[in-house]
């Protein structure tokens, strides 16, 4: 956040997160936004989905901790999922709850403070952003190898290589989320995250393709041979497909947010594209919407996990 864009001590900040912004505010750049058909999302909307997203991705990483059935990379890559997950949803709780009480004139936040929120807030995000689409590799490549080297995945994918791959995608995603707000007014920060999303659609694309292409081929062959699949090819099949479904979701909360920073680079003050921007609280909801979902689809697909969770759960009651 610059010094132009500080908000009066005691004023209502339509919103805190200006990281992702237009960093232009000139009169042409507002009176295009006002000519632009706003959607009103109460602050309300933004809490009850943080606080659902944040409960149901701490039941799964309890879930995932709690039962030695779930200790494998798979799982252990599910769990950081669920972890970056938690981030946007605690992102999103911090700022609605801070924007509440200012609209209630409960708290009275100071520039210098709002700012450091609004910086901490930010790299919540990038830093989920980040983790989530490395964490849907990893789980891509774990699946990968699982399908093609089945006989020496425990010794390719063990679980102190799991450990490595979990660790140095979190620094990286927390370095990447501080060089973000050093950097932010710098566009070849945008322009590395969204060449960022891209390799990695690109990447994660090439293994389903072989993935599924191999499966396709391998169900011909039974059904020709009038075989039964076996239960591990089953398994693999069903992670892949899990993953995919995730990897669908990802991309449809997420797009509208690196589409958002890609109108940004390009075309920062042309009237539509000012005018898709201005929607930025519908591509949050979006976000959250990712975080609230993903759970679903674990429990959902792993009969493992929904076991536990239920098991947990009752005990809890």
């Amino acid at each position: 956040m610059n010094n132009s864009s500080l908000i009066p001590l005691g004023t209502l900040p339509k919103d805190i997160s200006s990281h992702w912004i237009p960093k232009d505010s000139n009169s042409s750049h507002n009176a295009s936004i006002s000519q632009c058909e706003q959607v009103n999302i109460p602050e309300e909307i933004f809490l009850t989905l943080g606080i659902v997203s944040l409960v149901e991705n701490i039941l799964v990483i309890i879930a995932i901790v709690k039962n030695q059935n779930l200790h494998s990379p798979m799982y252990y890559f599910i769990c950081c999922l669920a972890v970056a997950d938690m981030l946007v949803s605690l992102s999103n709780v911090i700022e609605t709850i801070v924007l509440i009480l200012m609209e209630r004139e409960i708290l009275i936040v100071r520039n210098d403070i709002l700012r450091e929120i609004d910086n901490l807030i930010d790299m919540m995000i990038c830093s989920s952003m980040v983790s989530s689409l490395s964490f849907l590799g990893a789980i891509a490549a774990d699946r990968y190898i699982t399908i093609f080297y089945a006989l020496r995945y425990h010794t390719i994918m063990t679980t102190r290589r799991a450990v490595i791959i979990i660790v140095t995608i979190w620094l990286v995603s927390s370095i990447s989320s501080i060089l973000f707000i050093i950097y932010s007014d710098s566009s070849a920060v945008i322009i590395c995250l969204i060449s960022f999303f891209f390799a990695m659609l690109i990447i994660m694309g090439a293994l389903y393709l072989h993935m599924f292409t191999l499966a396709r081929i391998h169900a011909k062959k039974i059904m020709t041979q009038h075989k039964k699949r076996t239960a591990h090819q089953a398994t693999n099949m069903k992670g892949a497909i899990t993953l995919t479904i995730l990897l669908g979701l990802f991309l449809i909360c997420w797009s509208p947010f690196f589409l958002h920073l890609l109108l940004i680079i390009i075309c920062p003050k042309n009237p539509y594209c000012l005018c898709f921007t201005s929607h930025f609280k519908m591509f949050l909801i979006l976000i959250i919407c990712n975080s609230v979902i993903d759970p679903i689809i674990y429990a959902f697909r792993s009969q493992e996990l929904r076991k536990t969770l239920k098991e947990f759960i009752s005990c809890s009651w």
